[in-house]
Parts: structure tokens; sequence; C-alpha cells
């Protein structure tokens, strides 16, 4: 890139970098761009960025694959309805293990390998995601319906400067642990929040007219317009889940909420900090 392409983008970044100072952005972390060693680092990175420019970023993250995997080792076999695990108390303890262990405790480590100032929670520290099991035709063993956010802990952290990166892990009134639907999860902290922007990294462009084209990226979608996208079939699968959390952030009251390719390097900055943006924006 030469010197006048690095100012324009520059230049075109600075508004963006204006409208979002000391603003609240919930990023959802997932997916492929967890798996992929150099992905994770240029996500980790751009993190870091993000709070060096004033941006107040809660880092929500799941860890199914990871989850998946160690599954798979211990020779549990993993179902899914509807785009959501089944959980048996046994896997509830996996997933805990995994998810507010190895896989927070690694994110934590390289934002702090990038001088960023990362603090690792879960949903279960001081009452953050509180949850009940969830309700439905498909009985899911414990996987959690959210009941209350109390955002005290990531709330102590930002006060300090701090990155929260939140694993998806919820309990009850009694210590049961949940498993939670970590767009579910994300969702939920930014109504709390009353964050700016949801941004959900996933492993497609977005959504797409034509599932087997990537060409067919609908770029912009009213929450009105979702229950025909459904109904048609575009919106189906592992995809339902994460649109709905998106719909939900839109009528907790944030102006947007946004998913974005995870697979594409520095996508999270150009959703953020460019004229064209990155996926699929949901609105009102």
């Amino acid at each position: 890139m030469d010197h006048s392409n690095s100012a324009r983008v520059l230049t075109e970044a600075l508004p963006y970098i204006q409208k979002y100072f000391g603003k609240t952005v919930v990023i959802k972390y997932g997916g492929s761009a967890m798996l992929n060693e150099a992905l994770k680092l240029s996500v980790m990175r751009d993190v870091v960025l993000l709070s060096i420019v004033g941006i107040k970023v809660v880092l929500v993250h799941g860890g199914g694959l990871e989850l998946s995997a160690m599954l798979t080792r211990l020779g549990k076999e993993s179902t899914f309805v509807d785009g959501l695990r089944y959980t048996d108390a046994e896997t509830a303890e996996i997933a805990a293990m995994i998810l507010a262990g190895k896989v927070n405790k690694s994110l934590v480590s390289l934002i702090q390998t990038h001088k960023g100032r990362a603090i690792g929670l879960c949903g279960v520290d001081g009452g953050m995601i509180m949850a009940e099991k969830r309700k439905g035709e498909a009985d899911l063993g414990f996987v959690g319906e959210i009941t209350k956010i109390d955002t005290a802990p990531i709330d102590i952290a930002l006060s300090k400067d701090f990155i929260p990166v939140v694993a998806t892990i919820g309990s009850d009134e009694t210590g049961q642990v949940y498993n939670i639907n970590a767009d579910t999860a994300a969702a939920a902290i930014a109504g709390a929040l009353r964050a700016e922007k949801l941004i959900s990294m996933t492993d497609v462009a977005g959504v797409l007219a034509d599932t087997k084209d990537e060409e067919s990226l609908i770029a912009d979608i009213t929450v009105g317009e979702v229950p025909a996208l459904v109904a048609r079939g575009v919106i189906s699968g592992g995809m339902i889940p994460k649109i709905e959390s998106c719909v939900r952030a839109i009528e907790c009251g944030l102006k947007e909420a946004v998913i974005i390719d995870g697979r594409v390097e520095h996508s999270i900055l150009l959703e953020l900090f460019s004229d064209s943006g990155s996926g699929t924006l949901f609105h009102r």
C-alpha cells in the first residue's frame, strides 16, 4: 500500500473511531476463527486496537468446536437440535471445563501478548448470567435459558480499562450449571449493557439469499423481514439462533447488530471503521 492509500484508509476510519469512542461494543467470537491460529492472533490484535482507540470492548466467546473435539476424545457423541447442542449432566461439566477454563484463559493470554489488558470471566461469576432449563418441545438437557443478566462484573472490568472476556456458562439459584448458546448470551449481555453495537462472528459471509453462493450476500435486513426469510428457508439450522440473537439485541434497544465472516482477516475493523462495512447488518 502506497502512502496515499494509507492516508485514505486512516482518513476513512477517523469518523468511525470518533463515533464509537467511549461506547461499548460486544463481540461474539466463535467458529473457525477460534481454531485457525493466524486468525485468532489477528482477532485478538484487532480487539486490542479497538480498546486502545477508546472503544469499550466486551468479548463473548463460544468454543463449540473445541468442546466437540473434547467430547469425541472422551467417546461422547455431539447431538444438535435446531442448532443447539444437547447437553447432559456430564457434558455440562465438560463444557464448563473447556469454555470457562481452556478457551477463556487462552484468549486472555493472547490479548495480553499483544499488550492488551484482559480479564477472564464466565457467567457464573458474580451471578452474571442466571439461567433456567430451556423450555421447548425438544429436551436439550442442561441447555440454559437466560433469566437475568447482572452486568456488575463486566462494568467493574471496563471501569478499570480491562477487556472482559466472557465464557457463556450460566447457573441457577441452586448452583446448577447450564450451557448457554454464545449468540444468545452475547445478545443478552449487549442489551443489558446498552451497547452501541453487537458484532457476531460466523463461518459464512453473512446471510445468503442462496446458501450455496457467497456472492448472494444480503447486506441489510430489517427486523421485520426476518420471519419471511425463515419461512423461505433462507435462514435455517445453526443460523437461526444467530439471527434470533441479533433481533433480540435490536429489540433490547441496540441500534445495530451485525453478522460478519470470522474467516476474513480484520473483518471486525472493516465492519467498524470502513464505509463498506462487512457481513449482514440488522436494524429496525
